[in-house]
């Protein structure tokens, strides 16, 4: 990690000759500079453009995100929890997403954020930034539940929006009501601090967006479609989110009868107030097949983050994780190491406080991984960083700068119980989760990670290869 940038255009140049020849000119490009960040291509670039955005944008999964996060907004301001509280947010978020996408144009890998982690790092605390910004991302991957199909999603959430403005009637609140209208329904006395609270609600939706980072080594373009990908994915996200919650606010006569209603799930309870029990039924089992059917897109990104960790020999068992399977050239051992891990949280969704601190974990673990690499891209980092195709030139240090404040405030609003008046069966456990977390990556460094982890593990020049039946040692 410490070459001069010489010896890396020469590196760069002797794998360039040995690909010349490549029959695609695309993956030529892409592999080479896979070569250059020190690891050799191992998947087929089977991503396009447009299937990178798509990728990106469906792992948000607005509809079901929003109905599973709809009671926040509104106990925590009403209709300008709804409105505002999205809106607001939505601004700070563009700056990580615009700082993780200067990285990944510069550094399309699938190891993605523990990787820019240990470049932009001081080289004493290389190893020690990755270490823990792959087990923060790790956290957030596995217990990341919420995604959609692309086609499915927006279909579903433009549904939605029609269904809730049309079928509402003329039973719907005023426009100065829908915009306005402020209900403090947490139990604080400081209207300011309820209020911020909503803004939890986005942050459980406009997350997930580094995927485009980890399948990278999977797309052709990298450099250019991943970073598209990350601004299109939450721009697209943030406006459609927008507009549900606009039609949510105009169909919600009263916000205290969706919190006491017969239904669980407040968003339930609209669907079931404006479109009677039939047209409940359907459009929430469009979510309820959308989010389980195409949980597969999760389990993708997470086992590519599972497959680059245990490529550098960072996991317990590396060895098995690392394995590429020879026919579909995926890491199918990791692919099975992420789903038994999303099962063994699944089972806690007999909770409603075991799977809501869940899902509090993995927005914090995921911006934590987020929020590292960009604050040593703006401290140690500063002259370390060669630019890709999208750059943020000089406007770097103040959007890093913001990203960073952000992320840094919106853990602590992440931690807290969504009211003031809290049971155990209420409280929000999702620091207890991280806490462990970090607890047991710091043990591990102690004692025994500090001796062997050293960091992305170049493995161009390796002449074995990951493939199943050619194991190298771990």
């Amino acid at each position: 990690m410490t070459e001069s940038i010489s010896e890396k255009q020469a590196e760069v140049s002797l794998n360039a000759a040995s690909v010349k020849n490549h029959p695609n000119p695309t993956r030529n490009e892409d592999d080479t500079v896979l070569a250059e960040l020190g690891y050799k291509a191992e998947f087929k670039r089977e991503f396009s453009m447009i299937e990178t955005i798509a990728f990106a944008f469906s792992i948000m999964g607005v509809v079901a995100s929003v109905s599973s996060t709809f009671s926040f907004p509104l106990v925590s301001g009403g209709h300008v929890g709804m409105v505002w509280g999205w809106l607001i947010p939505c601004f700070f978020v563009m700056a990580v997403a615009s700082s993780m996408a200067e990285l990944v144009s510069s550094m399309p890998t699938s190891a993605g954020l523990y990787y820019f982690s240990a470049k932009l790092a001081p080289p004493k605390y290389s190893a020690l930034a990755s270490w823990i910004t792959g087990w923060a991302n790790i956290t957030g991957q596995v217990t990341l539940c919420t995604d959609d199909h692309y086609g499915d999603c927006v279909g579903t959430t433009i549904a939605a929006i029609i269904a809730l403005l049309v079928c509402s009637g003329d039973n719907k609140v005023s426009t100065k009501d829908a915009f306005t209208m402020f209900e403090n329904n947490t139990g604080w006395s400081n209207n300011g601090w309820a209020f911020l609270l909503a803004f939890t609600a986005p942050m459980w939706t406009l997350t997930g967006y580094d995927s485009a980072a980890h399948i990278s080594e999977e797309i052709s373009g990298a450099q250019r479609a991943a970073p598209i990908a990350i601004l299109v994915g939450v721009f697209g996200t943030q406006v459609l989110g927008w507009l549900l919650f606009i039609a949510c606010s105009f169909a919600t006569v009263s916000v205290a009868d969706l919190l006491t209603g017969s239904l669980p799930l407040p968003m339930g309870q609209l669907f079931l107030n404006v479109l009677g029990k039939r047209g409940m039924l359907a459009i929430w089992g469009f979510i309820i097949v959308v989010q389980f059917v195409t949980g597969a897109a999760q389990g993708v990104d997470a086992s590519r983050v599972v497959f680059a960790f245990a490529r550098d020999n960072a996991l317990p068992g590396s060895r098995w994780w690392k394995r590429i399977n020879g026919r579909t050239q995926t890491p199918v051992n990791a692919v099975w190491l992420v789903m038994a891990g999303a099962a063994v949280c699944g089972l806690l969704g007999f909770s409603a406080a075991a799977l809501s601190s869940l899902a509090g974990a993995s927005v914090i673990g995921l911006y934590v991984s987020y929020a590292t690499p960009i604050f040593l891209r703006i401290t140690s980092g500063r002259d370390k960083l060669v630019p890709g195709t999208f750059s943020l030139g000089r406007w770097y240090m103040p959007i890093g700068i913001i990203a960073v404040a952000w992320v840094s405030f919106i853990v602590v609003l992440l931690v807290f119980p969504p009211s003031q008046a809290t049971t155990a069966q209420g409280m929000n456990y999702a620091v207890v989760i991280i806490m462990g977390v970090f607890f047991f990556a710091s043990i591990s460094w102690v004692v025994s990670a500090h001796k062997w982890f050293h960091g992305p593990i170049k493995n161009v020049d390796d002449s074995t290869s990951s493939v199943e039946g050619k194991e190298p040692e771990f």
